[in-house]
């Protein structure tokens, strides 16, 4: 894993008090951490730098953290990103998963809990990468079906469907281990950054979902494998493999 020194952190946050403290702590952490003032400032230094965590408000001048954090989404889907925010509404909380992030701190908040979702989020990002290796490839073939997984979408000659990021990123792990298990837990904390009982409920709808898109190829099946996780298997490669 990287030392602290080398890990990058974009700090954007509009409260010039909160702005420094955060600053300050992190950097005392030996993060280096670049500060911006509002969600313009914060997408362009993004789009100008490596960053290896983002941390956004919500509620922000110019540009909100939500609006951000889609821009962000739209080119880069691995950098992982922290949302900060006055409101601890459940709607709220949705819409930032659903824009993308990978937690989410209610204000006020205690540096030290901030440290360590920042340690666990670098840590699981490390486990991650040891558990896939990513295809240089911008298609997978399945079946019948060409998945062109940047474009997030899914074609079978007259068929086509455009993927949600989510829909495109779970199918796109299933295709990494294709014919092999794909854990629950990797699924789950690679895509919505946790492992709890709601969220893999929500994942069980998804693989219904990519089900309903796949089902025109009677060669392709998503299994599941009771309490640990999914299989994507393709008829005639899982035959020829034996």
């Amino acid at each position: 894993m990287k030392t602290n020194t080398k890990i990058k952190i974009l700090l954007v946050e509009d409260d010039p008090n909160l702005s420094i403290v955060i600053q300050d702590y992190l950097e005392m952490l030996h993060y280096q951490t670049t500060l911006c003032k509002d969600g313009v400032e914060g997408l362009d230094a993004f789009r100008k730098n490596k960053y290896d965590l983002v941390i956004l408000d919500v509620m922000m001048p110019r540009k909100d953290g939500f609006s951000v954090a889609e821009d962000i989404r739209k080119t880069d889907e691995v950098t992982p990103i922290i949302f900060l925010t006055a409101k601890s509404l459940k709607d709220d909380r949705i819409k930032g998963f659903k824009a993308g992030c990978d937690d989410y701190m209610t204000k006020p908040f205690s540096t030290e809990e901030l440290s360590l979702r920042i340690k666990a989020i670098l840590r699981r990002c490390i486990t991650q990468n040891n558990y896939i290796a990513e295809p240089d490839e911008p298609e997978f073939k399945i079946g019948k079906f060409t998945f062109d997984h940047v474009n997030m979408i899914l074609r079978n000659g007259n068929e086509e469907y455009t993927l949600t990021r989510k829909e495109s990123a779970l199918l796109k792990l299933l295709c990494i281990y294709r014919n092999k298990l794909l854990p629950r837990e990797v699924a789950l904390k690679s895509i919505w950054g946790d492992d709890d009982y709601f969220i893999g409920r929500s994942m069980d709808v998804f693989i219904s979902k990519l089900r309903k898109y796949l089902k025109s190829d009677p060669e392709i099946a998503i299994t599941n494998v009771h309490g640990t996780g999914f299989k994507l298997e393709v008829k005639n490669e899982v035959a020829s493999n034996n």
